[in-house]
């Protein structure tokens, strides 16, 4: 039987350390699990194989409240907006999804296609990992395995400031700035965009009933040995600017 939490928000390093301590107790044998969150305060995630100074606008990260972590997942950083996005993690058995790392991208991302056309956006999956509309990303994702453990964790975008994104990662060249960000709003559209009659609480419902559809499932909470355990992998890891700036 499937966990599910509902959403609740936290900072960067215990959002990552969160998904370590869920996929170390479904190692052992616990319900796989499904938790929406979102992040307070914002913050940028970078992936596992990053260069960290070529990546993010440190000073201008610092100077607006905004949070850096590194993933354990790969994948490109990614600008969290507080109330700008829902994100998701899912976390399993690896047999229960494809051993091919694209097909279980697509089952995956398919309940989060199957949520938005619930609320009229009609949206498709993008191999390998997004969900768009008209060609536009309106939702990313990553994957990792582990010891037969799957972690696929994703944004989707509620709304976006591609300006205040690009004010905290660093662009190769200043000078392409302005038609860079101009690109990426042609490239980009959130659930906001495309109908500003629905709200991100009903972004929330769609998703959850999306990726609940077909499971055996019950609503949970996160266990007091997941927060404690997650607090020491926040603190030896997430917290640590060596794990953040090691490349």
């Amino acid at each position: 039987m499937w966990r599910i939490i509902p959403e609740k928000d936290f900072c960067a390093a215990m959002n990552m350390a969160l998904d370590e301590a869920i996929m170390e107790r479904v190692r052992l044998g616990a319900d796989p699990t499904i938790r929406f969150y979102s992040w307070n305060p914002s913050a940028v995630s970078i992936g596992y194989f990053q260069g960290y100074e070529n990546e993010v606008n440190e000073e201008a990260c610092r100077s607006s409240g905004t949070e850096i972590v590194r993933r354990i997942t790969g994948g490109g950083a990614v600008y969290h907006d507080r109330k700008g996005e829902i994100t998701y993690s899912l976390i399993a058995p690896e047999q229960i999804y494809p051993s091919e790392i694209a097909a279980s991208y697509e089952v995956i991302c398919g309940h989060i296609v199957e949520a938005l056309t619930s609320i009229g956006i009609a949206a498709r999956f993008s191999p390998i990992n997004d969900v768009v509309i008209n060609e536009r990303k309106l939702s990313g994702s990553a994957q990792t395995r582990k010891k037969g453990v799957l972690l696929q964790h994703g944004t989707i975008l509620y709304s976006v400031d591609v300006e205040k994104m690009f004010s905290l990662l660093r662009v190769p060249d200043e000078k392409m700035r302005d038609k860079l960000v101009k690109s990426v709003m042609k490239r980009v559209s959130s659930v906001k965009e495309q109908n500003p009659r629905i709200s991100r609480g009903e972004l929330g419902q769609a998703l959850f009933h999306a990726f609940t559809k077909g499971k055996k499932w019950r609503r949970g909470d996160y266990l007091p040995e997941e927060l404690s355990r997650a607090l020491e992998i926040a603190r030896i890891r997430y917290s640590e600017r060596g794990w953040t700036t090691q490349r």
